[in-house]
């Protein structure tokens, strides 16, 4: 399977061309234009590496990148014309692991992506594990004593995001833009709630005394067992 590289940038032609580029090359890429076709793609794909222009119609590359940095330490890599010595330190402090200034060379750019993502694992978990429950990312799919869990996409994609930030807290913000809008705008108060409650049924003993996914009052949600990826 190829890695998978999310391109944020919202210059048509730039992002057909270095699209078509890193293609030729053997990578996957998953194009966007905006911060929130990104947010989306990044959360749906988990890719290797995120490359990404600073200036964006409805943001700012660097705010997508201390958002990204909240919920993953994939491989990022700022490609923008603020070239200034802070422009570049501001890019770093924000956590990228590289930054291309504009105008670039095709061939320097592969040749970054390249050594970048040299640091990446050649081979993701297949599973992760958490006491008597089996997550399989790639499939999409999780397992509980042997049996397959009859989840929905949401259900599915909230017990993903627990066993994926184990022993954490998760508020209910975070979780709203996790697993549905960017801001939560297309949910009511009580969506989250519902899921919660169908997700335990399925995989707490006793749903109305949880011992895995526990309610932490006035904070949020957590899951209260340790994952491990395999």
């Amino acid at each position: 399977m190829s890695q998978e590289i999310l391109l944020l940038e919202d210059d048509d032609s730039l992002n057909h061309t270095v699209s078509l580029k890193l293609k030729k090359e053997g990578y996957t890429v998953r194009s966007a234009f905006t911060m929130k076709e990104a947010l989306l793609l990044f959360r749906q794909f988990s890719p290797a590496l995120i490359i990404c222009d600073i200036t964006l119609p409805d943001g700012n590359g660097l705010d997508f990148c201390s958002r990204v940095r909240k919920e993953s330490d994939v491989l990022f890599l700022f490609l923008t014309a603020l070239d200034t010595e802070e422009d570049m330190l501001a890019g770093y402090q924000q956590g990228a692991d590289d930054y291309i200034t504009k105008p670039f060379s095709l061939a320097a750019l592969v040749s970054k992506v390249g050594a970048l993502l040299k640091r990446f694992p050649a081979e993701l978990p297949k599973t992760i594990v958490s006491g008597n429950i089996t997550l399989y990312p790639e499939e999409k799919r999780a397992v509980k004593d042997g049996e397959n869990l009859a989840l929905t996409a949401r259900e599915y994609s909230l017990l993903a995001f627990f066993m994926e930030h184990p022993i954490k807290v998760l508020s209910r913000g975070q979780l709203l833009e996790a697993i549905w809008d960017i801001e939560g705008n297309f949910v009511d108060e009580n969506t989250l709630s519902v899921n919660i409650r169908r997700l335990r049924e399925k995989i707490e003993t006793d749903p109305s005394v949880p011992a895995i996914l526990k309610n932490i009052r006035g904070l949020g949600y957590i899951w209260e067992r340790k994952c491990e990826k395999r």
